[in-house]
């Protein structure tokens, strides 16, 4: 290799390191800073199932008070159409009684059991006197302003639907992560958002699945 030759190289690869490094320091000299609608570091898994009986009203107040960034929250649909919010479909781990959701009317919900194990921890249960399963939309009425997210727990395009309608009811779509870690589910909830808002956050991505479902 040529003299000449050689200082181009050097100089190609010179200029890449330093452009590379400039680059990784100062990522804003190319693009702007991407605004955040909000910041979340600290989220309530089911409310902050640990501390209160996972899903309540209850679990999500003491959540916020204590200054949660999130609320995570999983939801149902019911017979009469209601979107509810529990983790499980089937009410026996969490009532005792052998149901489903989607069999029921919402006023014929069974209450929780005062006591349930936390089922994403070892040895760990959670209590409270708070038992009654809530709506979707009461949590959006206590809560305007602190940012949600909603596992959409079944595949059924009526509680996507209802949802969605939801979120735009109460005008959530800025502080609103809604979706699934299943892939189906996920694209059903895009094409919601893209047909009627394109302003919700959905979780579009591997990497934003939650830790515990």
């Amino acid at each position: 290799m040529s003299s000449t030759a050689a200082f181009y190289l050097l100089s190609t690869l010179g200029g890449y390191l330093v452009t590379s490094f400039l680059l990784l320091k100062y990522p804003t000299l190319l693009h702007p800073r991407k605004k955040q609608r909000f910041l979340s570091k600290h989220i309530s898994h089911r409310g902050g199932a640990g501390e209160n009986l996972e899903n309540t009203m209850a679990a999500f107040q003491h959540a916020v008070t204590i200054g949660t960034d999130m609320l995570e929250l999983d939801c149902h649909i019911t017979k009469d159409e209601q979107v509810v919010v529990s983790h499980d479909e089937n009410l026996k781990r969490s009532t005792g009684v052998n149901v489903n959701i989607s069999d029921l009317k919402y006023c014929e919900l069974p209450p929780y059991l005062g006591k349930l194990d936390v089922t994403f921890q070892r040895a760990c249960q959670c209590e409270g006197k708070d038992n009654r399963i809530p709506l979707l939309k009461e949590v959006f009425e206590a809560f305007p302003n602190t940012p949600i997210n909603i596992d959409i727990k079944v595949n059924n395009n009526v509680l996507i639907k209802k949802v969605s309608e939801l979120v735009k009811q109460y005008r959530r779509e800025h502080i609103t992560v809604w979706g699934n870690a299943s892939y189906e589910i996920v694209e059903k909830c895009y094409k919601e958002v893209v047909y009627k808002s394109r302003a919700i956050h959905l979780l579009r991505s591997f990497c934003l699945k939650k830790i515990y479902l």
